[in-house]
């Protein structure tokens, strides 16, 4: 029998979640993200540092994202919207899910593509209209997945890649949000 290899180091995962249980104060990470306007509504965020296993912890590099409007917004359209990075976190989360989901099951997967559409009425957010919302109406995930798997246990790993996602929780229960001037 072929192993199985995702790319995923599923063991390193499970031994990590047996410490855990015994120290969950280890478990309280606090992850950061650092925002500088630039012009107009043109913003570069970077990220490096976060905090876990009870110390300050880097990434191994720092990772920048520029967040901008479309020229349809005015705007110089210098990188994605912020309500797109939203998607972005989403199709990632949901995607890594399911590779590992699949590596622990021993499945083999060949491709995972996700794609993520949120429908967005921008009426709220332009002030046309105090009724509509200001983020998306609705998001829809589609996958496409390709594995030694049928058509029922591809639906079981997504089920499950969905069930332990970290961003499709915060979009989909409440979240408390603390903004304020320092």
């Amino acid at each position: 029998m072929t192993a199985i290899d995702n790319g995923v180091n599923v063991q390193a995962l499970l031994d990590a979640r047996e410490v855990l249980r015994g120290a969950p104060e280890a478990a309280q990470f606090t992850w950061r993200a650092s925002s500088k306007w630039q012009n107009g509504v043109h913003s570069t965020t970077s990220i490096q540092n976060f905090f876990g296993l009870g110390q300050e912890q880097t990434h191994k590099s720092e990772a920048l994202f520029d967040a901008d409007h479309p020229e349809v917004f005015a705007a110089s359209d210098n990188g994605i919207t912020p309500i797109e990075y939203l998607l972005v976190g989403l199709a990632a989360c949901l995607t890594a899910g399911v590779a590992s989901v699949a590596q622990n099951r021993g499945i083999q997967v060949r491709s995972i593509e996700s794609v993520v559409e949120g429908n967005h009425d921008i009426r709220g957010i332009l002030g046309v209209d105090s009724d509509v919302r200001n983020g998306f109406n609705d998001i829809k995930v589609t996958f496409t997945i390709d594995a030694d798997a049928s058509k029922q246990d591809i639906e079981a790993l997504v089920a499950q890649s969905q069930k332990r996602s970290a961003v499709f929780d915060a979009l989909t229960n409440p979240t408390d949000v603390t903004v304020q001037v320092a």
